[in-house]
This record gives structure tokens, sequence and C-alpha cells, in this order.
């Protein structure tokens, strides 16, 4: 009996809406605001950088995603390119930063709907994308296509209501920034850029995937940094530097400053529908990479089961939402954007180390990558640093009791 396998069923445009929707769901909600506070009126340069650091990212994974189109992202390219400890550190990296994210967008959604019982909604919320993801990937698909159109086009009509009350004059606010701080926010602002991945992680259910990863990966990524842009020069316009740091909820005051008295509710609503577009994202990756790595007996073999009819990793779906909802329900992950972007960015450094073996030709952009992500990681706050690396040292150390015992 031949075994069931995922379904290739996504093209172009399907990936692209799967990796903006992972991509616009978290940053342009929740990140403006600490990369402000970090970079002030030099929070542009803070997301060029972050940008640079994942326009590199995107083309290793891109380059790999080509070669190896399987699900599991980055711990298929390092086991393959570099040895099993390092894709395994990868999938480590992954699965439980990305976890903590799972959690932190149910949360933001929560907190948006209902302020008084985020945590209850945040539970509905991963129950309910957990049972869309569950029907099959086009399902997942469809829904990611609602959402994003949606997201696209309500910040869109931010900005353009925003442009009257801009004032150029803000960006030179007076602000006290240093190169640490730049670099700092550019850390911060890379958790909104790491989304692309997840067109990489779905490599197993892409049609023609030595054709498709490489096309949909920069698209998704320049389409996410133009919003990016347009949205942080209208805050920083309207705003300015100081106030958009202090904004709790940078996009809905930013909104408010329109003078329109229904933009701040609508603005509310779009950032939970962008937060759950994340959310339905980032669980479809990082049940995969679970999927692959239990697979390949990294974590418990029962997870790498197909379902007969919807042919998707059933098992490893259910298994991540059941510890995502656990997280949601337990503990506010609003400070895990750090934690989050250290072991991603760890995770991106194993994808540009792998890269750096393809081709002697094509060295210079894994380099730089490689090179970047690793100063963005060290650039973070010393307790993300900590708690990341701690992580990682975990991770390793458990690879090492299996691989002996």
């Amino acid at each position: 009996m031949r075994a069931v396998e995922l379904r290739r069923s996504l093209g172009v445009f399907d990936a692209v809406v799967i990796g903006l929707g992972a991509m616009i769901g978290a940053g342009i909600f929740a990140a403006l605001a600490p990369a402000a506070a970090a970079a002030g009126s030099w929070l542009l340069l803070g997301l060029a950088l972050a940008a640079a650091v994942a326009y590199c990212n995107a083309t290793s994974s891109a380059r790999l995603a080509a070669r190896y189109p399987e699900s599991g992202g980055t711990y298929v390219y390092g086991r393959e390119r570099l040895g099993p400890f390092w894709g395994y550190l990868a999938g480590w990296g992954f699965v439980v930063g990305k976890t903590a994210s799972c959690a932190a967008m149910a949360l933001t959604a929560g907190s948006y709907l209902w302020p008084e019982r985020a945590h209850a909604v945040a539970v509905v919320a991963v129950l309910a994308v957990a049972a869309v993801n569950y029907r099959g990937i086009q399902k997942s698909a469809l829904l990611t296509r609602v959402i994003v159109g949606t997201v696209l086009a309500v910040l869109t009509a931010l900005v353009a209501c925003s442009a009257p009350a801009a004032e150029f004059d803000r960006f030179a606010t007076p602000f006290d920034t240093t190169p640490y701080g730049v670099l700092q926010a550019a850390g911060l602002l890379f958790f909104a850029f790491a989304g692309y991945a997840r067109i990489a992680t779905l490599g197993a259910e892409v049609r023609d995937p030595e054709r498709t990863i490489p096309r949909a990966v920069p698209i998704a990524l320049g389409v996410a940094l133009l919003v990016y842009v347009a949205v942080a020069v209208a805050a920083l316009t309207v705003l300015g530097p100081a106030r958009l740091a202090e904004a709790t909820a940078p996009l809905a005051e930013l909104a408010s400053a329109t003078g329109l008295p229904w933009s701040a509710s609508v603005i509310r609503l779009t950032a939970a529908l962008a937060a759950l577009g994340a959310l339905l994202a980032l669980l479809l990756g990082v049940s995969r990479t679970t999927y692959a790595m239990a697979r390949d007996r990294h974590l418990p073999p029962a997870l790498a089961a197909v379902h007969p009819r919807y042919e998707v990793p059933h098992r490893a779906e259910l298994a991540v939402a059941a510890v995502v909802a656990v997280l949601a329900a337990c503990t506010d992950l609003r400070g895990a954007i750090g934690f989050s972007s250290f072991a991603v960015l760890a995770y991106y450094a194993v994808a540009n180390a792998a890269a750096l073996t393809l081709r002697p030709a094509a060295r210079l952009v894994p380099a730089l990558g490689l090179i970047g992500c690793g100063t963005l990681a060290f650039a973070l706050p010393p307790a993300s640093i900590a708690a990341g690396a701690g992580v990682l040292a975990l991770g390793a150390l458990v690879y090492a009791i299996r691989v002996r015992y």
C-alpha cells in the first residue's frame, strides 16, 4: 500500500499570499512601537537593515528550497548540507521560537477583540485556525487570501487618510538614539519579515517548486517591505518618533490622528484579523517542521502521520495547536518578540551557512546573510539573547543525549 504523501497544490500566487499572511500580521501592528523606542527617527534605517538581512535569508532559502522541495525548511537544508546536528538545531530553534510566536499572535488577536478576556479569545482563535488547517492546505490558502486582501486594503486606506496630517519636519524631532539602538530596532523588525519562511517550509505542497519557490519568496518579501515603509513613514510623519515609541497600539493611534471617528475601531478589527492570518501561516510552518523532524525521529515518530483524506500532517498540527493553546491560556507572551527573533535569526544563520556550500560563485549573499543574522541576534535586548541561547543549548543537550543513548 502506497504511503500517503502531502499534496502539491500551491502555485506562485497562493505561496506569495501565505508568505504575506505571516509577515503582515505581526510586525506592522506590533513591532513599530518598540522599534521606534530603540531607533527613534532612524526607524527607517533599522527597517532597511532588517529588510536587507531578510533579503539575503530569502535568497538563500529560495535556492535551497528549489533544490530540496520538502517540508521542513532549514531543518532539511542544514541536515543535507551541513550535517544532522545543524539541521536538528535549526528545526529546534524554529519550532520553539515560532510556537511562542503563535501564542503571541493569538494573544494579540484576543487583546484587540476583547481585552478583558484576551486569553480565552486566544485559545478559541488557536482552535479555530487549527480546524481550518486540518481540512487541507487549500482551505488555509483560501482563508489567507481573504485576510491578506482585507488587511492590505485597510492599510492602504490608513496611509491615504494620514497624508493630510503628515508633517515631514517630525522626522527631525530630536531623539536620543545610538547605532546600537538602530541595530536593536532592526533585530525587532526582523520578526516582522520572517514570514517568507513559510513558503519554504511548505515545499512539499508547492507545485513545480524549482520554479515556484524562487519566484514567490522575493515577491512576498518585496510587497511586505513596500507596505512596511508606507505605514512607517505615515506613523513617523503624523505621530513623530517619540509619540510612536510610547504608543501601545500605534496604528490605532495613527488612525485616531486622522480625525475619522470610525478609523480606530476598523484598525483594531483589522489588527485582530491580521494576527489571525499570521497565526494561520505560523501554525502551518511549525507543524510542517514538526512533521519533518518526527519523520526523521528527532521528535516522536507518531507525529509524522499524514491524514489519508485531507493529506496534511494532522497529528503534528494537533500537537502544535495543543501546545500553543496551553501557552495562550496561561502566559502573556508579548515579550516573546525578542526571544522569537533570536531563535529565528539562529535558524536563518544555519540556512545561510548551508547556502554557502551550494555554488562558489553565489556565496556573497549567504555570507552577508550569515553576518547579518549574527549581528542582529546579539543586538537584541540581553534578556532575549539569554533566553534564546538557553533554548538552543537545551536543544543541543537533548540531541547529544539522544545520539549517545
